[in-house]
């Protein structure tokens, strides 16, 4: 009986180190595989509290390795940059909102949709969309209404509310 049990601790504890050992070994496994699931399923909208667009700046720093990263989120940055229009298939209005001094987004904004933003580099704009994974940061987009009906994002410049 004493045996046993001793074989049964003993097979536990391999088992216990074996599991530990996979999972130190493979943490970017591990994290994509949240981010491919748990994170494209979260949705975090902003009630305009500093602690919401950290968790924000969190989530997709989390998400900057994960090309499968895509979900819903609110931040405030820094426009730093107003590009060219993308006059591509639908039209939109492009500028780089600096989120942190290390964290920059592409904002897509569907003129074609919704109004053009009098954006201005300096000027500080707070951006509901969906997070779209990118090999230069990610991409802020569908910042508009969506006329079918679902969801859809806005954004706030210069005290004024555009969707």
């Amino acid at each position: 009986m004493k045996k046993k049990l001793i074989e049964g601790l003993v097979f536990l504890a391999s088992f216990g180190i074996l599991a530990l050992y996979q999972y130190y070994q493979a943490p970017n496994n591990s994290q994509s595989a949240r981010s491919s699931t748990a994170i494209a399923a979260e949705t975090r909208t902003s009630t305009g509290g500093s602690n919401d667009y950290r968790q924000a700046i969190d989530q997709i720093s989390r998400s900057q390795n994960d090309p499968n990263a895509k979900f819903w989120t609110t931040v405030q940055g820094k426009v730093v940059k107003v590009l060219q229009d993308d006059r591509d298939g639908s039209q939109h209005q492009r500028f780089l909102l600096a989120l942190t001094p290390d964290i920059t987004l592409l904002v897509a904004h569907n003129i074609d949709l919704a109004q053009r933003i009098p954006v201005q580099e300096g000027g500080t704009a707070t951006v509901s969309g969906e997070y779209v994974w990118n090999n230069r940061g990610g991409v802020l987009h569908w910042t508009h209404h969506d006329p079918k009906g679902r969801r859809g994002g806005w954004i706030e410049y210069a005290g004024k509310r555009y969707d």
